[in-house]
């Protein structure tokens, strides 16, 4: 049997290796650049072109989720993930009004030092508690899923290509994860900037050349590709109907269809303020932008281009739909089988169909992508761990003495990412979603709680660092309880099962209860519609929890308004 390895010439070694040899020489100018002060190290001084910053939050956006779950979720479904941007504009456009002209006028190099002023120094170390927690979840998914590559191209082919090795996945997550952390401990976050614009250029390339060499290979015209894909079934399991695989807008009102046109307009809205407005791996490339507009127009930019972009990477998940599942069209070109693991399609098309030279543009292309988000989720963490606690521990030290610390924070956290990564190896494979759903469901975690926080900070002028806490925990324990994995434990646990019984007792015997289903079926009824819950609908109740819970408390420091007009803007 032909591995996937066996697939990988040594011209796609070479280019492979040329890609990495230049990330090394860009890593070693930047080390070059004297990073004197913590300013430096985190913010590139606030020097940082807007083009630049906007190319650089596209890439971390992406990632590796997009350059193989976009093509696996058209692949399996249609193409009303790509609809999910219309949120993530709306959340965008907040943003620039509201979150990044408070953070400049506050003048904070971590968006959690925001809520110092307004609720007090605890608050904002519990929200930089909370972000590194879901910095370590959504970033630990990214490179579990870059490992699957990785893993393809060390070791081949599994037999059983449903289930890769975990000892493999381990190794390239390890492996990975050292690669980012030596260039991370480099330049800090300019360095993590020019290296994304880099990297987008290579993954952009890469994909283009995967739609051109798709469409040589489809012996039909453009016109009959999309007749073919237009009559085939979309995503009926999630809301689509028995529309085509071209469908872009899903009005399903199903709560389980993650892209239904209500759960993008209000959950993935409520994600893109989550990820631009209170997550420090992205807003942390908006503060290094000279100004607030600058940084304001970044953001705005970035999904403006990326709008195109993920539609190139779900193009071709349709293309590949095409060459493998229908040998009607393909001809004498058709392969002899589709691979049994859609999470692999885009690879095992790269690996098995591409000429020499290609395969390795395209994996240089998928580590690109990898590689980007996983740099600047490292600095992103490092910098909020100096700023919000080390330089409280050890306060007035040397500038130099930060910076020291900070690089010795990112092998920390590069450490803890690839924990956390080799867990997903199990948890993405006992929860069956498309890699994309998962990569965007851990992010909920985090993301509902810091969302009440900041609705209560900038909107209202009630909250406390009592309530800041408790609204933290709330919106955490929130999306813990309508996890699946939870109640599987919890229902196994006698205590419950006995309250359930008890109660089945007292409606037995009152004659005023109406008699009708259990208390137990009842309750498992309920749960199970909560637990079938789309993930943005998880994060909209969260959020709307974690937000009631905030505003419960008395400011003491309600006339501390971080976004006062009057406040002295930053320096330029």
């Amino acid at each position: 049997m032909l591995t996937l390895a066996a697939g990988f010439a040594p011209l796609d070694w070479l280019v492979l290796g040329a890609y990495f040899a230049v990330l090394i020489v860009t890593g070693v100018v930047f080390a070059l650049r004297a990073q004197r002060s913590t300013d430096d190290y985190f913010l590139a001084a606030r020097r940082m072109p807007a083009w630049a910053v906007s190319i650089s939050i596209l890439a971390t956006s992406l990632s590796a989720a997009t350059f193989i779950g976009g093509p696996q979720q058209a692949y399996v479904g249609d193409l009303t993930y790509l609809a999910s941007s219309l949120g993530m504009m709306l959340a965008a456009i907040a943003i620039a009004i509201w979150f990044i002209p408070a953070f400049y006028r506050a003048r904070v190099a971590t968006v959690y030092q925001l809520l110092d002023a307004r609720f007090g120094p605890t608050a904002k170390r519990s929200a930089s508690a909370m972000f590194m927690l879901g910095r370590v979840f959504a970033s630990g998914a990214r490179l579990f899923i870059v490992a699957l590559p990785a893993s393809l191209i060390l070791f081949g082919e599994p037999p059983d290509t449903q289930h890769i090795p975990a000892w493999q996945l381990v190794a390239a997550i390890a492996l990975m994860a050292s690669v980012g952390i030596v260039y991370t401990l480099a330049g800090g976050i300019s360095s993590v900037i020019w290296s994304d614009v880099l990297q987008t250029f290579v993954f952009l390339a890469a994909v283009v050349a995967a739609i051109t060499l798709l469409l040589v290979k489809i012996p039909v015209g453009v016109g009959e590709i999309a007749r073919v894909l237009a009559e085939a079934p979309g995503s009926a399991a999630a809301g689509s109907g028995d529309s085509g695989k071209l469908t872009l807008i899903s009005l399903s009102t199903d709560p389980r269809a993650p892209y239904s046109l209500w759960a993008i307009l209000v959950g993935f809205t409520l994600l893109g303020v989550g990820a631009y407005g209170t997550d420090q791996d992205l807003v942390q490339r908006m503060l290094t932008c000279r100004s607030a507009r600058a940084g304001s127009w970044s953001v705005i930019a970035a999904q403006l281009v990326g709008l195109p972009v993920v539609l190139l990477f779900m193009g071709v998940g349709l293309l590949l739909f095409v060459f493998y599942q229908r040998p009607e069209v393909m001809g004498a070109a058709a392969p002899l089988s589709a691979p049994d693991d859609s999470r692999t399609i885009f690879l095992n098309f790269i690996l098995r169909e591409m000429p020499a030279g290609m395969t390795g543009l395209m994996m240089a292309g998928l580590f690109a992508a990898g590689l980007s988000s996983l740099n600047s989720a490292i600095n992103a963490m490092s910098s909020t761990f100096v700023s919000d606690f080390y330089t409280r521990w050890a306060p007035d030290r040397d500038p130099v003495h930060y910076v020291r610390v900070g690089r010795a924070a990112v092998v920390g956290w590069g450490l803890i990412l690839a924990l956390f990564a080799t867990g997903c190896v199990f948890w993405q494979r006992s929860s069956g979603q498309t890699l994309i759903d998962f990569a965007l469901g851990v992010m909920v975690y985090a993301y509902s709680g810091l969302l009440g926080v900041y609705f209560t900070a900038l909107f209202t002028r009630r909250g406390s660092t009592a309530s800041v806490v408790a609204a933290l925990a709330a919106g955490f324990l929130a999306v813990v309880l309508m996890e699946p994995a939870a109640w599987s434990l919890a229902l196994d646990l006698p205590s419950l099962r006995w309250m359930l019984g008890q109660i089945d007792v007292l409606r037995a015997a009152s004659p005023a209860t109406p008699s009708g289903v259990s208390a137990q079926e009842g309750f498992l009824r309920a749960l199970s519609f909560v637990l079938g819950l789309a993930f943005p609908w998880k994060l909209s109740i969260a959020t709307a929890l974690a937000t009631g819970v905030c505003v419960l408390g008395q400011s003491a420091r309600a006339d501390a308004v971080v976004t006062s007009p009057t406040s002295e803007p930053p320096p330029r």
